[in-house]
């Protein structure tokens, strides 16, 4: 719809815009915040490829966010700075991690698929654990930090911010032109009816795997941007939970939306901020808060913002 692509669009502007005008109200901390809330975007709209077009909802999603924050880490400890090279890693390692998990995954579905990322990401997150050379369970803090082309342009600041800004937006409009291609349309034909899919000629495990491994990689990419952000890797960012709170900014966003992931990631990290700064069992609101919007806004922050006409597909 037109006013998804305005809504899409004035938040990049925004986006693109706050840097300049943060300095002016002397709130520069925000950028860190804003940087964080990207990234979980990043993650939450890959993993919304899976579960909004392909019906696959996984509970071990982030620990390809970890494959990817170990990879370029480890590759840093080796040496390795250039973020372009890391980046290559990153997406080489994540997607065989993906392609063995994923093939292995997709011979059960609905329930079962769930129980079986579970599984595998808990195996991620124990090996993660298991790395002493790399800090084990204390994680591993960084002592340099990934360059492009030689400069720190990278490292922090404004330079970091708009690398992620971005990846952000390259993942946005990569991840809705999926949806638009014969491919998007065979993956939600899957979902909605696998059977006739399949009488049709289709491969849908094919069109799943494959759509799980472009998932897993943009996790990567978001995993290694988190470590070149916090300065820090640790297992927990491989965690079950950390799965958990994906799927909540994919459902409370809109599932299968142009914004739904991107805005659902922005009001969990913005919310959580703000209800932190207020009060100390700040939880207690945020909890029923996430109940009544799921409860009363079936379509996510997304119908919200742009409803849909009666009687649209």
């Amino acid at each position: 719809m037109a006013r998804d692509r305005m809504i899409g669009a004035a938040i990049f502007a925004t986006l693109l815009a706050l840097p300049l005008l943060l300095p002016l109200v002397g709130a520069d901390y925000l950028m860190g915040l804003l940087i964080k809330a990207m990234l979980l975007a990043i993650a939450a709209i890959s993993l919304d490829l899976i579960i909004g077009q392909g019906g696959m909802v996984s509970l071990g999603h982030a620990a390809f966010i970890g494959v990817g924050a170990y990879t370029a880490a480890i590759a840093l400890e080796s040496g390795i700075e250039e973020i372009l090279i890391l980046l290559a890693l990153t997406l080489a390692v994540t997607a065989l991690v993906a392609l063995i998990t994923g093939a292995l995954a997709l011979r059960t579905s609905g329930v079962y698929f769930l129980m079986i990322t579970l599984a595998f990401g808990q195996m991620i997150y124990f090996t993660f654990t298991s790395l002493a050379a790399y800090g084990g369970d204390d994680g591993l803090t960084l002592w340099s930090l990934a360059t492009l082309f030689g400069s720190d342009v990278v490292q922090n600041g404004e330079g970091l911010y708009f690398f992620v800004l971005a990846t952000l937006l390259a993942t946005w409009a990569g991840v809705h032109r999926i949806g638009l291609s014969r491919f998007g349309r065979v993956l939600r034909a899957a979902r909605d009816n696998p059977q006739r899919a399949e009488v049709m000629g289709y491969p849908i495990t094919r069109y799943r795997l494959v759509a799980y491994v472009i998932a897993a990689c943009i996790a990567g990419v978001s995993g290694l941007l988190m470590m070149q952000y916090a300065e820090f890797v640790s297992p927990a960012i491989a965690t079950w939970q950390r799965s958990g709170d994906l799927i909540v900014a994919v459902v409370l966003g809109g599932l299968g939306t142009r914004n739904g992931a991107l805005l659902g990631a922005f009001f969990i990290v913005l919310m959580e901020e703000i209800l932190s700064s207020l009060l100390h069992e700040w939880r207690l609101i945020y909890g029923p808060l996430l109940v009544i919007l799921v409860l009363y806004a079936k379509g996510g922050l997304a119908d919200l913002m742009a409803p849909r006409a009666k009687g649209a597909g």
